[in-house]
This record gives structure tokens, sequence and C-alpha cells, in this order.
């Protein structure tokens, strides 16, 4: 890696400005790119984020000193200047740019491609550096245009609905929860949020941007209820004694390893819709060009295989170690959420 940006045993770090980015053990100074528990780690002294993050940050971190960002304002710090720019993972979301004496760098942690209505579109940085995710760097990861699985799962839900079952539907609390609600048509029948992203939507209220009402699950409303409904819960949530309540219903996963079916079948899913919150492969391809970067750094995902393929393309790149998770295949867990 060039001087700007080195990694040691608290994360990626930046000697001249004095100040990490998402990293993995206590800082004093701490760049977040978004809100996800991987990056977002607690302890830090200082935090800094796109204030869409805000009310995200201290929900899940509790009381943090916390100072917000807009997209394109500049920082600086000893001399190098800092900015964050859209990244289009979720709400808040951002790359974090840093230049000093000619030399950029651009840190893009999670990120995607294709605009979703509610994040900001990803913005391609130009750099001389581009450290990227890998989440889903593999060919066979490919997506479809989301319209095409939404209305895969509106029809999901409405075939369940006309056999009296309800239908379950597991995605992150963070990002996947509030694309679901905007996408779909609603008006179906009744929706049900678990309690975590009840609270995800409250610490979003400072932003301005609302998403359709759904009611809380709540385990002294009648079965009866759910015959017809849709319920949205986090990976954490699937479990026996928290989905016998709906009883009975269907499960599906929305994930972008939906798209691969053995996937699927370990996670004993009844449908699975590959619907993600990173980029695909040719994202991933497009955001590496787009920075017209000398030098690609990969981190999480599959970053050997990634970085191989630069490499025979001519292209100077390597892998470069973190703590980060991305979207971890094994989704039954969120560290941070509580199953209700």
């Amino acid at each position: 890696m060039r001087s700007l940006l080195e990694v040691n045993d608290i994360g990626l770090y930046c000697p001249q400005a004095d100040v990490y980015i998402d990293p993995w053990r206590r800082a004093e100074r701490a760049l977040i790119t978004h809100a996800h528990s991987d990056h977002a780690r607690q302890g830090h002294g200082l935090y800094m984020a796109h204030k869409h993050s805000e009310g995200i940050l201290k929900h899940r971190l509790g009381n943090i000193r916390l100072e917000n960002v807009e997209y394109g304002q500049k920082i600086y710090m000893n001399g190098v200047e800092i900015s964050f720019h859209p990244a289009g993972h979720i709400l808040g979301s951002a790359q974090v740019r840093l230049e000093y004496k000619g030399e950029v760098v651009v840190v893009s942690g999670d990120y995607k491609i294709t605009p979703d209505g509610v994040s900001a579109p990803f913005e391609p940085v130009k750099c001389h550096t581009f450290i990227t995710e890998s989440t889903f760097g593999l060919p066979i990861y490919d997506w479809k245009p989301d319209r095409t699985e939404f209305d895969a799962l509106q029809r999901w839900w409405k075939h369940n609905a006309e056999e009296g079952i309800c239908s379950v539907v597991f995605g992150y609390s963070l990002g996947k929860a509030q694309r679901i609600l905007r996408n779909l048509d609603l008006t179906q029948g009744p929706v049900y949020a678990h309690g975590a992203i009840i609270e995800i939507h409250k610490a979003m209220a400072h932003t301005g941007i609302e998403f359709p009402e759904c009611l809380p699950v709540d385990k002294s409303i009648p079965k009866e209820n759910f015959r017809k409904a849709l319920v949205i819960a986090p990976p954490a949530a699937d479990t026996e004694n928290w989905l016998r309540q709906f009883v009975p219903f269907k499960t599906a996963v929305c994930s972008g390893w939906m798209a691969l079916r053995g996937t699927r079948r370990r996670q004993n899913a009844h449908k699975g819709f590959a619907i993600s919150d990173h980029a695909d492969w040719k994202g991933l391809l497009y955001a590496i060009e787009s920075s017209e970067a000398g030098n690609i750094l990969i981190t999480h995902g599959y970053s050997d295989t990634l970085a191989r393929y630069l490499r025979e393309k001519g292209m100077q790149a390597e892998v470069l170690n973190t703590l980060y998770t991305g979207d971890a295949a094994n989704e039954n867990t969120e560290a941070d959420e509580t199953v209700h």
C-alpha cells in the first residue's frame, strides 16, 4: 500500500491525518463509511459519518461523540483533504476520499451500483488507489433487475395469501427491509415488521426520508391476523420459537446469496430472492474501472479471485486483509439485533 494509508492492529490508518477508517478496534478518531456493525464498532473517541447515519449509529452504539458530514464536504486533518461520497449501499453509506500532496486514495466501504430509491446513488470517484470490497466478487453473481425480483416477491406473497398462509421475509433490518417496503404494493394485505426494523425506522426519522408504515409484530396478535400478511424480519429472528406465532407460514430470504440454489437449501427457506445491497461482479468491475485507479486493493469477499482477474487484465491489484465481513454468507445472525 502507498504511504497515505496503512493497516495495523486497530484498522485502516492514515498516519498523516492520524485518523482511522472503519477501525475494528478502539481508535481516537474514526471515519465511518456506514452503520453496519462490521464497519461501525463501539468504543471510538470520535466518530465522523454522513449525517443520515446519525440516528442509526446512536441507536446501535449509544451516546457516542459524533460529527455529521455532508456528501462532498471537505474536511482537513493535518493537510489531508477528506471527503465523503455516496456509496449506494444503505442510507448514509459513503466512500471516503483522502488526498495529500497530490495523492488520492478512495476507501469504498460497502457499495452498490444500481440506484435503490433509499440510499444516495453510487458516485464514481477518480483516484490513484481504490480500496474496494469484493463480497460478491465472482462472475456467477450477476443480479437481475431489482424490479424483476421484487415482482417475484410480490407474486409469492399473493399466492400465499390466497391460500391463507403468512409470508415471512428475512432481510437485514438496515438496508434490505427499507427496500422491501419501498418496492412492494403494500395494499395487497397487512404488513408487519419485527421490532428491530421498527426501531431502525425510528432512528431514521431525523433524515426526513419516510417509509410506508407497518405494524409491529406482537405475540398478543391473533394468528388469524397473519393469514394473508407479509412479515418482514431480520435473519436473527429465524428461530422456531419466534416463527410459531405465524403458523401456517412460508419463509423467504432476500439476499445476494440466494442467486445460488444451494445457499437457499442450507438456510431452509421456502423461497429465495437475489436482492442485494452490494455490487455484483459487473458492478465491482464498473466501480474499479470508473475510479481510473492505477492501484487496486481488495478487501472482504472473494478478494483473491478478483485480484487475480484484475492482474490478468494488466492491472495492479492485491488483497488487503481486514476484519470486515460484508454480507456474511451465513445470514442467520446479526450481532447487534435482538430477536422480538
